[in-house]
This record gives structure tokens, sequence and C-alpha cells, in this order.
């Protein structure tokens, strides 16, 4: 997508990689446009698909934190999201949110509130002009970036 930087070493160590996240790109604006509706407070929402790392729906979420420098997701807007994932024999597999004015990479505090070690971690930075999206796996207080698949659908 023109606008929206992406990491463009998608390798380990010179091993291709396969896709983690499978992201379809209406998708990916959205997330772009609710960071940039956000800022400069920080924006979050969820991501609802499948265990295997697909998404097939985005669901922008209050932040509770009312920070530019961390989120917090509604709770409200949780369990609304997971009861409607759950009527759609979907779930939720992670967590959107924007940095306003750092690297698209977890915090100290994105790590320490990690709910979940299945989740996969989006973050989308509005540091630079052309904002940039990068997904990171966080387990045990591990960060690891993985790969995006970005979808034409």
């Amino acid at each position: 997508m023109a606008g929206v930087r992406e990491p463009t070493d998608l390798t380990d160590h010179g091993r291709s990689t396969a896709p983690s996240l499978v992201l379809p790109g209406p998708l990916r604006v959205a997330m772009v446009a609710h960071a940039l509706a956000g800022f400069p407070l920080e924006a979050c929402g969820l991501l609802v698909g499948h265990a295997d790392g697909r998404v097939v729906e985005f669901h922008p979420c209050a932040n509770d934190a009312q920070s530019s420098k961390l989120y917090t997701v509604s709770p409200r807007d949780m369990l609304r999201v997971d009861r409607a994932a759950e009527d759609a024999g979907l779930e939720v597999v992670g967590v959107m949110h924007s940095h306003t004015h750092t690297d698209p990479y977890p915090s100290p505090t994105d790590v320490a509130q990690a709910p979940d070690p299945s989740w996969h971690y989006v973050i989308v930075s509005l540091r630079d002009d052309v904002p940039m999206l990068r997904s990171f796996r966080i387990v045990d207080g591990s960060i690891t970036e993985e790969p995006v698949a970005v979808t034409s659908a």
C-alpha cells in the first residue's frame, strides 16, 4: 500500500520465513486510519480471525488510558468484540496500537501488559511522515518480530 512503510527484510538469518500474520489490505488501511484519527493519543483495536494468524476483522477500540505513551483496550470493547467473534466462530487473535513518537517496536510497558502469548501485537508508528506497521509475538517477556503478509482482499 502506498503511504505505509513496511519492513523489507522478512528473513531469519538469510532464510525466508513464512508469514505469521495474514492481513487483508483494507484492514491495514483501517488500522493506520484509526492510529491517525487517535493522534496525539495512542489508538488501539482488536484483531479477530483464526488461530493460524489469518485476520478477518479489525475492531477499533477506545483507549481507556487516554495517553500518548500507553494504551488500555476498553474492557467493554474487549467483551463486545470477544462475544461477537465467538458467535461468528472466530477469536480475538491480537491487538493493534499506535506509537505516536517512537519506533514500531514493543516498549517495556507493552511487554509487561501483553495479555496472551498466542496473540499478534501489531504496532503502527506515527513517528515519521509515513506510518509504519510491524507485528510481534510476545512470550514470557521475549519479543519476536513476525512477518506480515498483506492480501488484496
